[in-house]
């Protein structure tokens, strides 16, 4: 857990094993949404990745403990990093398995608010836009779920990155799955527009603090590793505007890496 203050604001953030929305505008090509702290300045959230298992993996044992630690909290929304269905993402917007892995696991009454979510290279392996989808929102309110955007909440900006098309192995090394790349290729123009927005939005940004989301790794110790094309392309822009830390999922498990080449600069997972 993570604490940051700034005129009595303060983020905190739980990070898992297992892994009011406002108006909408636009920044470059990054829609951005507003969500307005509480009245005495404070933000709370919480962060989950690689969680959507229909409740088994430990997913129910862990939306439980979420619930607990949301109501203590007074949390104001979930980010979840990615991977939201397994195994496969989900098949249409009518799937079974988005109220199975989500609106029935996550029924706690702190948990009752937006959660704002990336899309993982499990997620790619179905209709991605499905979960895309809008018509989600009906079945669930509080599902929020794009490819790139941002969270504004006055004093801090959060930007989430859409980071499976940097991996070079999902579109060589397939190994047997498929990836719904509409909307993607060709890659190399999707991903420089992508960082061209990205970098954008952090240079207009005047919070305090800006952090960004992303599913996969920067840097990890984990079974996956680093991530060799986000270490090139992304890091560098990170840096560039003083990022205060990057949080992913991907590797299931929990790492805390600083950056020595940053002041500011820290991957949580």
């Amino acid at each position: 857990m993570a604490s940051f203050s700034e005129k009595s604001m303060n983020v905190y953030i739980l990070f898992t094993i297992i892994f009011g929305l406002g108006f909408l505008h636009a920044t470059a090509e990054l829609q951005k949404f507003t969500h307005t702290p509480k009245a005495d300045g404070s933000l709370s959230f919480l962060v989950v990745g690689d969680w959507g298992r229909r409740g088994e993996y430990n997913q129910s044992d862990v939306a439980l403990q979420m619930g607990d630690v949301g109501e203590k909290l007074d949390i104001d929304f979930v980010i979840s990093t990615g991977d939201n269905f397994y195994d496969d993402g989900l098949t249409s917007e009518h799937d079974p398995n988005f109220e199975d892995s989500f609106t029935k696991i996550y029924t706690a009454k702190s948990l009752q608010k937006r959660w704002y979510s990336v899309l993982g290279n499990h997620d790619y392996r179905g209709d991605v836009e499905a979960q895309l989808s809008p018509f989600l929102r009906i079945i669930d309110k509080r599902w929020i779920c794009l490819r790139s955007f941002i969270v504004d909440s006055e004093l801090a900006e959060i930007f989430f990155v859409d980071t499976t098309p940097f991996v070079r192995d999902y579109f060589t090394v397939s190994e047997g799955h498929t990836y719904d790349w509409r909307e993607v290729y060709p890659p190399k123009t999707y991903i420089s527009a992508m960082l061209k927005d990205l970098d954008i939005a952090l240079r207009q940004s005047t919070a305090k603090w800006k952090f960004v989301v992303g599913h996969h790794a920067i840097r990890s110790i984990g079974h996956h590793g680093d991530t060799p094309e986000l270490k090139s392309h992304l890091l560098p822009i990170l840096q560039a505007n003083n990022v205060d830390f990057y949080v992913n999922g991907h590797d299931h498990c929990l790492e805390h890496i600083s950056d020595k080449a940053s002041d500011h600069l820290s991957n949580r997972r």
